[in-house]
């Protein structure tokens, strides 16, 4: 089984202002990429070699085949919860918005819950909406290759805070691009991961 880099939803430049087709250029086609070539160089001869992602991820120990599945998982989830600001759906409904206000209050509670999460994560990693194995959603984060999957939670919505998801765009301003990040969040593709 040979992995590939999944389309993009978007075009380049479908994301700006709030994230540059720069940004998008080296994020998707550079970094995803090769975490792409990675895991396929890693896997050939091992027991992953012709095995779905999610199982890499859930099997294998701590190490580079886990840490490149885990980022072209984290990765492909990320890119595809996205849509041009135009387009994109600005708040979940009905089952999701029950959701999210009976773990958070409101939905503005989690946005800035979810918001502060991502700014905190240290050094490289990511934000995370998470549904529990009681169903409760949750907000975690995790460093570096860090990937619910491992610890067999549902992953709903991630904020990518590793540098190069922003420094084009915002330099040190993590904050700056967490809120634009909102912007291009199309919460359809929210609730249907939410609906699996």
């Amino acid at each position: 089984m040979t992995h590939q880099l999944p389309p993009l939803p978007f075009s380049a430049n479908d994301l700006a202002p709030a994230i540059s087709s720069v940004t998008v250029g080296y994020h998707y086609g550079k970094h995803h990429q090769a975490y792409v070539n990675n895991l396929n160089n890693l896997i050939g001869g091992t027991p992953y070699e012709n095995t779905p992602l999610e199982t890499i991820i859930a099997k294998a120990p701590a190490g580079p085949i886990f840490n490149n599945a885990a980022q072209v998982f984290n990765h492909t989830f990320y890119f595809q919860q996205f849509k041009s600001q135009h387009e994109a759906k600005k708040r979940p409904e009905n089952e999701l918005l029950r959701a999210i206000e009976k773990s958070f209050g409101t939905f503005d509670k989690f946005i800035d819950d979810f918001s502060k999460a991502a700014a905190t994560v240290f050094g490289s990693g990511w934000a995370w909406l998470i549904r529990e194995h009681d169903g409760n959603l949750a907000i975690t984060q995790e460093s570096n290759a860090g990937c619910p999957l491992a610890k067999k939670q549902t992953p709903i919505l991630t904020c990518d805070v590793w540098e190069h998801a922003y420094y084009l765009d915002y330099q040190n301003k993590r904050p700056d691009y967490i809120k634009a990040f909102w912007e291009v969040v199309d919460w359809k593709v929210i609730e249907r991961r939410f609906n699996v």
